[in-house]
């Protein structure tokens, strides 16, 4: 504020300096005619002297002349440029004033408030996100996925960042939300909570981690991006001050508040402030005091002239002036209970309570009740310091002496004791009195030194009577001392200080004289004691008595000034006090005392008129006569420097004049964009120290409370209507009460109703209907992502009520469901224009897009689509929760307008070609999870467009199979799969989520299509490395599993349709794995037959191929050709049995095929029986030759070659042959087939001795036969048959018989086992 003593100079520098800033300034201040160089004329045009100023200086016209001369020197050539320059001047002057005027109101109400408080239960508001700093959190963001900052995620982290910054950040949605002023940072911080949350709980459970753990370590890492390099102390401090001040406002605050909205200057301010006396509480309740009485009035005057608003009904007229009587009857039992003493700093508000005399209030009774001396109770507190004594020559320096206090009638205190020679003390007593004119008596004592004295010497005494407006300093004071007293001019410094109560408003010494009570002309002293808010009382007084001893009860009594009254000697400065029938006249010894009794008397009458000190008028209506009178107060300079500067218009008008309905409406309209206009995301809440000084205004100046709420919803449906974000709970708080109101439910206690205020009532719930109705259309606009948080809701139960028709019958459910399910329809259409807008459907229109590019926008169109359902339920669903089926609705339309353009797309695809199911592969995961879109009506147009291709694929897909079964096996080189992988085509992965499709090979016939690019499964590279089957067998399994992948991982949602594609694609497995194992049982046939028959016969690859095709066809009949329901068994088992007859034909095939070589080889021992020719004939040459040479031992090549034979087919077979089952099946079988052709042989020759050759090769054929199969797992059972433990016997015996007839011609060879034959052999 500006210092009081501050120079007119520095006031008119201060216009100088804040024109600077506004252009506008200089020339309003021009129009002004209320400077102090225009003389007379111009003053009184400013409001200054005579009662006409006032009114004078609120009229457009009344600155017309003085503005024009400057702006047009002639009229007649004026062009009308300057004429609208001119209005639009005067306009704005008039503009200012009204301001002016109204912050005047204003400042009142924040001064002294009586009628409300600011209020502690508001929500907080958050700060608001301004564009800046929406683009500053987007670079934060964007550093951070860029690894530009210190902050240490993990790669799950990442991703929901990189969602949530591709999702929310870069959403023109909440663009539009910031602009609307309605994005807070705790709605950006509540949506990325909200979105890791699912993520969070997707994420696989971790031993000594848990889920909150996690989700509360991610906020905190948003929290660090998303304050970047700020000190969080520093943010934490500045959100702390924030808040305060978002909560309560001291006045000053308050002031300036008010100065911003209001467009006050610093200086306007001042001036206001000082003038009005803001700082002095029994000014402004004065004020309200003299408000009251003039609504009273007012009322009275309507009710006289019949002058009343237009009401509804013709009955409300009378209720009305009740009404008004009523309301102003409230507010004196308001300010009656404020406490007296209520300090000017200090918003302590008591609780309503009426006072002891609440018929003072009541202006209905004309007896009122008389105060008794009784009443009137005056409570003093008294300061005696006692510093020092002077005059004290007679006392020995030594002697000691002491003061007392004491006041009339009360305790006595004492000093402390001190030498004669210094008698200084500084004590200080404190007392309580109710006199209003104490005796103070002070006494110097010595202490007597007679042994027989009873008491100690009084030196001196003085008696002092103090008063509210004595001195406060110290003074010397003479003291009365008695005769025998030596000292006789004793003198005492002493201060006495008696505060004023604050019930006392004004003291001192006064002559007056009355008809009924100081009925003579005499100097008393007199009190003006306040005894509550509405009564004051003229108390005189006389010394040592707490009872006043006469009263003048101030109520009804107009005070003035007055000239000296003849024949009354003594008192300088005269002034009255009138009632009708009485007149009590008092006189003053100082021309200032009487200014300031005359004021504080004004305040106590509560009366209308205004006095004005003779001075001023003589300096009014002198030329030039600027200065103040010396001996006038201070608030009378502050009255002099306001009007002045042209302000006294403002400070004097009468607030009953005026129509506070316009003047509220402008100051909420102003407060409301001062509001939105500020740091917080208010979506048009007031703060609590707005909604205080509204609330005040309001109810000090009679605002009805209907037309504050429609003003009030005007004022937001008009910001909403241009885009701002407003809660719908305020507008629902308003409209339900301007609804209450007019359909007389007296929400407020009014219960008359205005037809203004319906007509407006009903043209804004119209307004309001359209609006909430648009927001319904555009929800996922107007409440992106959820945010405000429960503002859809709200805005849903808010049309609800808008729709009924009063306020007691609710409104239809059809009917509300009616208007939100055209709403909705609405919405399907603006959301999925939006959308093609979005994806940039609309630019391929009238241009030639290849069918391809087609399919590729409409499957981005679908992602686009989907995330659109998804975000509606995940974000939208809750508020239409109770119209759960209309939303349905609208996601059925929402799909309607994409199946428009998805079925234009797929109509322009080639035929037969398989680019389209990834597009119903996406929409039906998406739908098929939805419980409620699931075979909808979407969903079956879907199912309806692919049905038939999926069926043309399935029917393509079996040809091609079987052609390539056929064609495969007549190529068939039955290599292992290995050698072939090289020969594989190389195909890129397909997209992610993408089905796998398969494809055709490349020599299928013309007339086929092509089928799509598919890439070899995971479990192929597996299988190629163990070498399983062939490249016919496994080129048909994987397509197979290929296909039936495929068509399992489009989840057909139809479950008749699905179970007949499963059925018909298990049956189509079992007919081509069939096929393929009777082709492999013909191959192996064929292949048997074509190898050698001797030892030289090696298993070729291609045999164990094709047992590994079996064993493929067996574990893939598992998978492929099994049903999950019903028919689990009806094919798996049918191809399983043909699996083993195959397999147990090709064992014997093989088997036969190993017996028939060692038949071979027993046949070449056949030349050697006993007593034929060829045998003879061996024998001599051998025996002939072996004289010359070494000869080879005949007989042991050929063992040595069948061992060989058997050893390296034992190895192929374990070795290439997958399935240990076969291996087991085979070898059980060799061996037991082995030994009965062997056993056979030797029966055949039961009479016969073998030859000697012949029993070498078949013990070693036989004894490696059963060793080897031994260590091939056969079992000791099968080992060691009745046909072995024949064979070994014979072969025994004969080996016994050799033994003695060729006297050791084996050689060692022997059929008992020995580890060194075991050697040699090996």
């Amino acid at each position: 504020m500006l210092d009081p003593s501050s120079s007119e100079e520095e006031s008119e520098e201060l216009v100088e300096e804040e024109s600077g800033k506004e252009p506008l300034a200089p020339a309003a201040a021009r129009l002004s005619p209320s400077r102090p160089g225009e003389g007379p004329g111009g003053g009184g045009g400013g409001g200054g002297a005579g009662g006409g100023g006032s009114a004078g200086g609120l009229q457009p016209g009344g600155r017309g002349s003085s503005a024009a001369r400057p702006a047009s020197p002639s009229p007649s050539v004026a062009s009308e440029k300057e004429k609208d320059e001119l209005e639009r001047l005067q306009r704005e002057e008039e503009e200012r004033k009204k301001k002016l005027q109204l912050y005047v109101f204003v400042m009142r109400c924040i001064a002294y408030p009586f009628n409300a408080k600011q209020p502690t239960d508001m929500a907080r508001r958050q700060q608001k996100i301004s564009k800046q700093q929406l683009q500053t959190i987007k670079d934060r963001f964007q550093a951070f996925l860029n690894g530009e900052t210190q902050i240490v995620a993990d790669e799950a982290f990442i991703n929901a960042v990189q969602s949530y910054y591709e999702v929310f950040l870069k959403s023109d949605r909440v663009a539009r939300m910031v602009q609307s002023g309605g994005c807070s940072a705790n709605d950006s911080r509540e949506v990325f909570k909200k979105h890791i949350e699912k993520r969070v709980r997707s994420l696989p459970e971790i031993d000594g981690l848990s889920k909150e753990t996690v989700l509360s370590s991610w906020m905190a890492k948003f929290d660090a991006i998303y304050r970047g390099e700020e000190d969080p102390r520093k943010q934490q401090a500045r959100m702390t001050a924030s808040a305060a001040s978002e909560l309560i406002l001291s006045k000053e605050q308050l002031y300036e508040m008010f100065q911003n909205i209001l467009g006050i200057k610093k200086f306007e301010h001042q001036l206001l402030y000082n003038a009005c006396q803001l700082d002095n509480p029994d000014e402004q309740a004065a004020q309200i005091r003299r408000e009251l009485d003039g609504r009273l009035q007012m009322a009275e005057q309507i009710a006289k002239e019949r002058k009343f608003p237009k009401f509804v009904s013709k009955e409300m007229e009378n209720m009305y002036i009740e009404e008004l009587k009523s309301s102003v009857n409230l507010l004196m039992a308001n300010l009656e209970s404020m406490p007296v003493s209520k300090g000017g700093s200090e918003f302590k508000l008591q609780k309503l309570k009426r006072s002891h005399n609440t018929s003072i209030i009541d202006m209905g009774e004309e007896n009122e009740n008389q105060l008794s001396k009784s009443d009137v109770v005056l409570s003093f507190s008294l300061e005696v310091v006692i510093m020092e004594v002077q005059g004290l020559k007679s006392l020995a320096p030594n002697r000691i002496v002491y003061c007392t206090m004491e006041v009339e009638g009360g305790e006595k205190l004492q000093t402390d004791q001190a030498e004669a020679s210094k008698p200084t003390w500084g004590t200080q007593g404190d007392f309580t009195t109710t006199h209003a004119l104490p005796a103070v008596k002070v006494k110097l004592f010595t202490e007597s030194t007679g042994v027989l004295a009873l008491e100690d010497k009084e030196l001196g005494r003085v008696v002092l009577h103090p008063t509210p407006n004595s001195p406060k300093q110290s003074e010397w004071h003479k003291m009365t001392v008695s005769k025998n007293c030596p000292d006789q001019d004793l003198k005492i410094k002493l201060a006495v200080r008696m505060d004023k109560p604050q019930n006392m408003k004004h003291s001192g010494y006064l002559w007056a004289i009355g008809k009924n009570v100081w009925k003579r002309w005499k100097k008393r002293f007199f009190v003006l004691v306040q005894v509550s808010q509405y009564t004051f009382a003229m108390c005189s007084y006389r010394e040592k008595k707490a009872e006043p001893q006469e009263l003048l009860q101030l109520d009804g009594y107009t005070v003035d000034y007055t000239d000296p009254q003849p024949g009354l000697d003594g008192g300088r400065t005269f002034f009255n006090a009138v009632k009708e029938g009485d007149t009590v006249i008092f006189a003053s010894d100082d021309e200032q005392d009487r200014i300031l009794w005359v004021q504080a008397m004004y305040r106590a009458t509560g009366q209308s008129h205004k006095p004005v000190p003779p001075t001023q008028v003589q300096k009014l209506n002198a030329k030039g006569g600027n200065v103040p009178q010396i001996d006038a107060p201070i608030s009378q300079f502050y009255a002099d420097r306001a009007q002045k500067h042209g302000m006294d218009e403002f400070i004097s008008s009468n607030p009953c004049n005026f129509d506070h309905a316009s003047l509220f409406e402008m100051v909420q309209r102003l407060t409301l964009d001062h509001r939105l206009n500020d740091s917080y995301s208010c979506l048009g809440w007031f703060s609590p120290g707005q909604v205080f000084v509204l609330d005040e205004y309001c109810a000090r100046n009679g605002v009805r409370g209907c037309h504050r709420h429609l003003c009030y919803l005007r004022d937001l449906l008009e910001r909403a209507e241009n885009g701002a974000m407003i809660d719908p709970t305020l507008l629902h708080y308003s409209f339900a009460f301007c609804a209450s109101h007019v359909h007389g439910n007296r929400p407020d206690g009014i219960g008359t109703v205005t037809v203004d205020e319906k007509e407006r009532f009903e043209e804004i719930k119209e307004r309001l209907r359209v609006l909430l109705e648009n927001q319904i259309t555009h929800f996922r606009y107007c409440f992106p992502f959820g945010r405000p948080e429960g503002a859809l809701k709200a805005t849903l139960s808010l049309l609800e009520r808008v729709l009924m028709k009063d306020i007691v019958t609710p409104v239809p459910q059809e009917e509300v469901k009616t208007v939100i399910r055209k709403c909705l329809e609405q919405a399907a259409l603006v959301n999925y224009t939006r959308l093609s807008e979005y994806a940039k459907i609309e630019e391929n229109v009238g241009r030639l897009v290849t069918p391809a590019k087609k399919l590729e926008d409409t499957i981005r169109l679908a992602e686009l689509v989907i995330e659109v359902l998804q975000q509606n339920e995940e974000h939208h669903a809750e508020a239409f929760a109770w119209w759960s089926d209309l939303m349905v609705e609208h996601a059925e339309t929402f799909l309607s307008l994409f199946a428009v353009d998805m079925d234009a797309a797929l109509e322009v695809q080639p035929p037969d070609t398989w680019d389209s199911f990834p597009l119903f592969q996406l929409i039906n995961d998406s739908l098929r999870s939805d419980y409620n879109l699931c075979n909808g009506k979407f969903h079956k147009h879907l199912q309806d467009l692919f049905a038939p291709l999926v069926v043309r694929y399935v029917d393509l897909m079996e040809s091609s199979i079987a052609q390539s079964i056929h064609r495969g096996f007549e190529r068939e080189s039955w290599e292992p799969v290995k050698s072939l992988t090289s020969n594989l085509p190389n195909v890129n992965l397909p997209n992610v989520n993408l089905p796998k499709v398969p494809n055709l090979p490349v020599n299928i016939p013309l007339g086929i299509p092509q089928m799509p690019s598919f890439s070899a499964p995971s479990w192929m590279a597996a299988i190629y490395d163990s070498d399983n089957g062939s490249g016919t067998s496994e080129d048909m399994f994987w397509k197979l599993d290929a296909l039936q992948t495929f068509i399992r991982d489009l989840h057909w949602p139809e479950e008749e349709f699905g179970k007949h594609l499963e059925q018909r694609l298990k049956l189509m497995a079992s007919d081509m794995i069939e096929s393929c194992v009777k082709r492999t049982r013909i191959a192996f046939e064929v292949k048997l037959q074509k190898t050698s028959r001797s030892t030289d016969f090696r298993v070729p690859q291609s045999i164990c191929t094709m047992f590994n095709v079996m064993v493929d066809a067996k574990a893939q009949s598992t998978k492929l050709c099994s049903m999950e329901m019903g028919q689990e068994h009806q094919y798996h088992s049918k191809i399983d049995e043909l699996i083993e007859e195959t397999v147990k034909e090709m064992i014997t095939l093989l088997v036969a095929k190993f017996v028939t070589i060692l038949e071979g080889v027993l046949a070449k021992l056949s030349r050697y029986d006993e007593g034929t020719l060829f045998s003879s004939f061996l024998s001599f040459t051998v025996k002939a030759a072996s004289k010359y040479v070494d000869v080879p031992k005949p007989g042991m090549d050929v063992a040595d070659a069948y061992v060989t034979f058997v050893r390296h087919s034992q190895d192929v077979l374990r070795d290439k042959v997958n399935e240990e089952m076969y291996i087991e099946r085979l070898f059980d079988q060799w061996y037991t087939s082995s030994m009965s052709v062997v056993c056979t042989w030797l029966t055949d020759r039961m009479d016969l001795q073998l030859h000697i050759y012949q029993l070498k090769t078949l013990i070693r054929i036989v004894k490696k036969t059963y060793r080897d199969f031994r260590l091939q797992g056969v079992l000791d059972s099968t080992l060691n048959s009745k046909t072995y433990e024949t064979i070994r016997n014979r072969l025994t015996v004969e080996e016994a018989t050799a033994s003695v007839s060729e006297g050791g011609g084996l050689q060692g060879i022997t059929m008992k086992d020995s580890d060194e034959e075991d050697e040699e052999d090996d």
